[in-house]
């Protein structure tokens, strides 16, 4: 049982970040499997962590915050194990005692074994290993949870409008502002807002509606098989304009662009319709026509 990803073409390259949405839907499964279940084998293959055994430890829960899972456990004291998938992680679920074969055995960087299930973490960016009451030195700078049932409307807003003339796209993607939107979720809400990602925040008519839009999006992708901006779930269908530039605007038929947002090394790719969507735009954005791999 893998976990759902979402394929992204980027300037040449195939970025597979999971967004908010995909890392709760992983959350779910790995809590379904493993909470309230004692570990019986245990081995995180992380430098740090070589020598740290969580077996004989009982699985309280698994949450997401943002993109970052925390499997919180409890055995000599409280502990938190901190993942986050970056570009190429995944959590893969196998029933204990069958083989795995989800990915290259070389890739495997976790491995958490109860009597029933067994959880394996492949490529996982990040692993770490803290008392819980300390997970805030792993998640306490991120601003609100998209994804949190008990998300205050109001605080987000504030954090979206805090720096007025910063671009609206930046913005989305920091972390430390919204937490659980990427590059996806970034410009398929722009689209629907009619703001260019290079547009200042101050430009906003109304960010409440761009943030309820964000959070409607962001959950009903949480229940859905496949993720989908647009309604319709065959391939191919789901974007409004991520990962399709080159290909004619779903509304206006001009060429979807795309541009870089964000200073290097931390640019990120930002689509967009220059007929749809209203604002300033880079001189050098690009239809770059053609095909491109697992674009939705």
């Amino acid at each position: 049982m893998g976990v759902e990803r979402r394929a992204r073409a980027t300037s040449g390259r195939l970025d597979l970040v999971p967004e908010g949405d995909v890392v709760l839907r992983t959350a779910r499964r790995l809590h379904a499997a493993l909470a309230g279940r004692l570990l019986e084998g245990c081995d995180l293959r992380w430098p740090s962590l070589a020598t740290s055994d969580l077996t004989g430890y009982t699985v309280l829960e698994v949450r997401s915050v943002g993109k970052h899972l925390l499997t919180r456990m409890d055995g000599e004291l409280p502990l938190t194990l901190h993942s986050h998938l970056r570009m190429d992680g995944s959590w893969h679920l196998h029933r204990t005692g069958s083989t795995f074969t989800g990915r290259p055995a070389e890739g495997v960087r976790a491995v958490l074994v109860t009597a029933a299930w067994t959880a394996v973490g492949h490529q996982l960016g990040m692993l770490d290993l803290v008392r819980t009451d300390q997970e805030d030195s792993l998640v306490g700078h991120l601003g609100p949870d998209l994804l949190d049932p008990s998300l205050d409307l109001e605080v987000a807003v504030d954090r979206l409008m805090a720096d007025p003339d910063r671009q609206l796209g930046e913005a989305l993607l920091d972390q430390r502002v919204l937490a659980g939107a990427g590059t996806l979720y970034m410009a398929e809400s722009l689209f629907l807002t009619g703001l260019t990602p290079w547009s200042p925040v101050g430009d906003l008519a109304s960010p409440e509606r761009l943030v309820a839009l964000l959070v409607r999006m962001m959950t009903q992708n949480t229940v859905r098989p496949v993720q989908s901006m647009t309604g319709d779930l065959r391939p191919g269908q789901q974007n409004y304009v991520h990962s399709r530039s080159g290909r004619p605007c779903r509304r206006c038929r001009r060429p979807v662009r795309v541009a870089d947002i964000g200073q290097a090394p931390q640019q990120r790719p930002a689509f967009y319709c220059p007929g749809c969507q209203r604002g300033p735009a880079p001189a050098l954005s690009r239809p770059r026509a053609g095909p491109q791999p697992h674009a939705r």
